[in-house]
């Protein structure tokens, strides 16, 4: 796969989860959901990582502090997962490649999973390709 970038959507306030915790941040297996999103995104390859945070930025950016690979983009006003995305924009400038457009709570996304559907985008030529699933 050529130059590989994700966009994490982690700017939601989580309210179904009744806690005042934002969802991203809920532990699971001993670290916070959105890394299990991250860890998916850089075992697919992803370089460059933009996570766009909103409702309690501050905890997300704190636990990323280290990480030089993740820049941050701020959805101030949450506006839909499209206005999330684009919110990113900016924090992936100049970059030219595929870029895999994430959940921050999805933790059972594997990374194999993302490589095999970069390869079919790629091979394809598609302009945009959609993972989906059904149960």
């Amino acid at each position: 796969m050529t130059d590989v970038a994700a966009i994490i959507l982690a700017a939601g306030k989580g309210t179904r989860m009744k806690s005042n915790l934002v969802k991203v941040m809920h532990p699971l297996g001993e670290r916070p959901l959105i890394s299990w999103s991250v860890q998916a995104a850089k075992a697919a390859g992803a370089t460059r990582i933009a996570v766009v945070v909103g409702h309690q930025a501050d905890r997300v950016r704190e636990y990323f502090a280290a990480d030089t690979a993740i820049t941050f983009a701020l959805q101030a006003e949450q506006l839909g997962t499209g206005h999330a995305a684009a919110s990113a924009r900016e924090a992936l400038t100049g970059f030219n490649g595929t870029v895999f457009i994430l959940c921050a709570d999805v933790p059972l996304l594997r990374h194999e999973t993302l490589l095999a559907m970069g390869a079919m985008h790629e091979k394809r030529g598609a302009a945009v390709t959609v993972l989906t699933t059904h149960g």
